[in-house]
């Protein structure tokens, strides 16, 4: 048997659990689901041309893409493709007709082959995040699922391209003369980059080192609206306080020294969001609070379902936006350059990952967290191992944020990206979003609330 074909019979063998009419039944983790057996299995090569229209193989060079194995699979109506929790092997691309898929939780949708979805895979994570039924009679494309982890390993060598000043311009923007001079200045290294107040770099320089509380208090207590938020964080509901904190020193005594020191990064971040230029100025405002609730988003999700600090978190939430920064403060330099306003917010998404990543890595941040702002919207990165990581915990913040959004209707439902299958027990609300946050809208108020 082929890789495909041996996949799918492996994972055909009977369940001792009761199979389930799919019809009319929400699918839940306690029933397990028997797939279908394709009606015809195929080798047919596609052209260069159609390939190139699915991502992530359209990121790859022309003799990769012309060298992937590659099958084509016809279904019957109602047949079962996969099935929620079920290990993926490979990854399909819908190329004709309609697929619904029931999720944890209850909620279902339907993707079709016309739908500019069609041009992502149909699941992107080490395990399936919905169980996929045939609507109608459906080919399927099936790629080897080490595609994943190839990108993943491409996008990660970007990293060590922006710590060498090497950017190229995205062609959509490439002949436009402000992003052109942007990029000069970058590889020039001339951009001006944002710096953390004393009081931040101090306590980084301080906690690679083996000190106290004593130590860390006397670094902070120079900032009086530091102690105050820090206070302030200590007293909230988040940290569930018996007694009153008054002063700095029990502050950071029930913090603890790591979570002080990304409490402080996090605070010093608000200061770097500001142009003088009042039409910039709006941009900066709107992206603080955009980070304020990716950060927040964050924290609950790692306090909630991860072995991962939740202050760890709420920082790389907050960093993650940091690439638009020196964009913004590059066009208030030169606004004789000054690419209309529309053409400016379109491109921001297509350079913030670099710049960012080059800013943290300026400001001495650790590889991981230099890594976020790359891969904060890299919707089918796959991080190591099987445990949640941080990236994975942006990358669920970034995409949860885009609910309601115009720009939802364009991304990857979130149960289909690698992040959410990291993700036990997840479940999402008949809207599609993530079931812990929905629950925890009070608590991700009070971390908005700390930071504005």
């Amino acid at each position: 048997m082929n890789w495909f074909t041996n996949f799918f019979f492996r994972n055909r063998k009977p369940s001792k659990t009761p199979k389930i009419t799919v019809k009319n039944s929400p699918v839940n983790t306690d029933n397990v689901l028997q797939c279908s057996k394709p009606v015809t299995v195929s080798c047919q090569k596609y052209p260069l041309e159609l390939l190139k229209k699915f991502a992530p193989i359209r990121e790859f060079d022309e003799f990769y893409i012309e060298n992937l194995d590659q099958q084509t699979l016809t279904y019957a109506a109602e047949s079962i493709l996969f099935r929620l929790g079920q290990k993926r092997e490979v990854v399909f691309y819908l190329l004709e007709g309609c697929v619904e898929f029931l999720l944890n939780g209850g909620g279902r949708y339907v993707l079709t082959n016309d739908s500019s979805l069609a041009d992502l895979p149909l699941d992107s994570g080490k395990t399936f995040g919905a169980t996929a039924v045939a609507k109608t009679d459906v080919k399927l494309l099936a790629i080897s699922g080490n595609i994943i982890q190839m990108w993943t390993n491409k996008s990660r060598e970007q990293v060590y391209s922006v710590k060498l000043f090497e950017l190229e311009l995205p062609e959509q923007i490439d002949d436009n003369r402000f992003f052109s001079s942007f990029s000069k200045a970058y590889r020039e290294k001339k951009l001006s980059l944002p710096s953390l107040p004393h009081v931040a770099v101090n306590l980084k320089k301080a906690m690679q080192k083996d000190v106290g509380v004593k130590e860390v208090v006397n670094i902070i207590q120079v900032d009086a609206p530091i102690v105050t938020k820090l206070m302030q964080i200590a007293n909230s509901t988040l940290y569930a306080p018996t007694t009153n904190i008054t002063n700095c020193h029990d502050a950071v005594s029930r913090l603890g020294l790591n979570a002080t020191r990304n409490l402080v990064m996090g605070i010093s971040m608000k200061q770097l969001f500001f142009c003088k230029d009042t039409r910039l100025m709006k941009i900066m405002q709107t992206l603080w609070k955009n980070s304020l609730y990716i950060s927040s988003l964050s924290f609950v999700l790692a306090e909630e379902c991860s072995h991962i600090n939740p202050e760890d978190a709420l920082l790389a939430g907050l960093i993650s936006n940091i690439g638009v920064i020196p964009i913004l403060h590059f066009a208030e330099q030169y606004p004789d350059e000054y690419a209309d306003m529309e053409k400016l917010q379109a491109a921001i998404p297509l350079l913030s990952p670099s710049v960012g990543a080059l800013v943290l890595h300026t400001l001495g941040f650790s590889d991981e967290l230099v890594h976020i702002p790359m891969h904060a919207e890299d919707w089918l990165y796959e991080s190591d191992g099987d445990r949640i990581s941080l990236m994975d915990i942006v990358i669920m913040a970034k995409r949860h944020s885009y609910i309601g959004s115009q720009k939802n209707k364009e991304l990857p439902y979130i149960n289909s990206i690698p992040a959410y299958a990291k993700l036990k027990n997840g479940k999402l609300t008949p809207d599609l979003s993530l079931d812990v946050l929905q629950k925890a809208q009070k608590r991700i108020s009070v971390v908005m609330n700390m930071f504005s």
